[in-house]
């Protein structure tokens, strides 16, 4: 592990904010911008409780990886705020091309917490059948599309996406998630670039959290902040405090809207930070300061977001342990099903490559399925 003297210099969140980002509510939950986008209060709450789902489920499969039940588990704690925010700005009819760390806007569109949960065990409900990594599902039905582990990759499909969406005159917005480290892509560049050109209806949202695994985002651009990188294509960019649930809301929202009436691709820049790991696989003792992890924990976003119902006198702390409670005997009640349900058979490779299985693949299954080994494996 590196001495004290080889990581990098603390980053505060003082010293990591500037008048340029847009902020809603304070550290005491009072609103104190007008860029407050004056939600219900049911809406507010409901965004609350989406973050603090994500956080238990996020929590429990950390330990369960910890504990050899499942294999890989890559978190959001600390983002919980720009995931749900921005998820929950996007119109039903919108489309949601993720990175790794977003299962919280998946379960936010809809998707069943014990189809989320059998893709963390890959067994045979497995919505992807057991041939991805844990953490990468997709949600067609959902309009979600599919995690895939290549750095960027989401960002040109997602403009690929948009513009086929424009051409067919379709009321279309496709939002696309990635993380900082990732705009030293190709992809990044490359969507970008083409979504600038052609005013595809694409925001792109930047989830800035200062850490691409080890490397600090001081050490991935020489721009000044991210969101300065679309003025070389082109593309308007905001910055925005991303442990903010309204300010994110608010700003994503907008861009939307303008997107949705033909003013062309948004870049947001949503400031937040990385408390856990990269993933399971993991250590960021050897690359980081404590004392750096502790001063953005003091910046939470659910304590946030949590003192702002408070202000609103909207939820009480015996309805808080209720709902926690509530969401941990649910998740509790889906991981015991998916333990229990069987691994995918073996024979099942065959499936889902074609829409009409040719002959030699027919012949490989009936060889797989009745072969003297085919036992061992179902």
């Amino acid at each position: 592990m590196q001495t004290q003297e080889q990581v990098v210099p603390i980053r505060t969140p003082e010293s990591s904010f500037d008048d340029e980002v847009v902020t809603v509510i304070g550290p005491d939950g009072k609103v104190r911008s007008e860029a407050d986008p004056k939600l219900p209060v049911e809406q507010v709450l409901d965004l609350y409780k989406a973050m603090v789902r994500t956080r238990i489920i996020d929590t429990q499969l950390e330990r369960l990886q910890r504990q050899g039940r499942i294999g890989f588990h890559i978190g959001s704690l600390g983002e919980e705020a720009c995931i749900i925010g921005s998820a929950a700005a996007m119109r039903p009819q919108d489309w949601i091309f993720p990175c790794y760390r977003e299962f919280g806007a998946l379960l936010w569109r809809g998707f069943p917490l014990q189809s989320y949960v059998d893709n963390m065990f890959g067994n045979a409900e497995d919505i992807v059948m057991g041939r991805q990594m844990p953490d990468h599902y997709s949600g067609k039905k959902y309009h979600f599309g599919s995690v895939s582990s290549p750095i960027g990759t989401q960002m040109s499909q997602a403009v690929g996406f948009g513009w086929a969406a424009k051409k067919k005159g379709e009321d279309t917005v496709v939002s696309v998630y990635f993380g900082e480290g990732a705009t030293s892509s190709n992809d990044f560049h490359t969507g970008m670039n083409f979504a600038g050109v052609m005013e595809a209806p694409v925001v792109f949202l930047c989830r800035n959290n200062r850490w691409a695994i080890s490397v600090p985002s001081e050490k991935q651009t020489a721009s000044k902040t991210f969101a300065d990188k679309g003025q070389a294509y082109g593309v308007p960019a905001v910055r925005v405090d991303g442990n903010d649930f309204l300010a994110t809301y608010a700003v994503v929202r907008e861009c939307v809207e303008k997107s949705a009436r033909g003013e062309g691709p948004f870049l947001v820049e949503m400031l937040t930070y990385r408390i856990g790991g990269h993933s399971t696989s993991d250590d960021p003792r050897a690359y980081r300061m404590q004392d750096e992890v502790e001063s953005w924990r003091r910046t939470d976003p659910l304590v946030r977001a949590r003192a702002h119902l408070d202000v609103l006198d909207a939820w009480s702390d015996a309805e808080d342990e209720t709902f926690k409670s509530e969401t941990e005997a649910e998740l509790k009640e889906c991981i015991a099903k998916a333990e229990a349900k069987p691994k995918p058979a073996l024979s099942t490779m065959f499936d889902g490559v074609y829409a009409e299985k040719p002959w030699h693949l027919k012949e490989q299954q009936e060889a797989c399925e009745n072969g003297p080994r085919a036992k061992e494996h179902h």
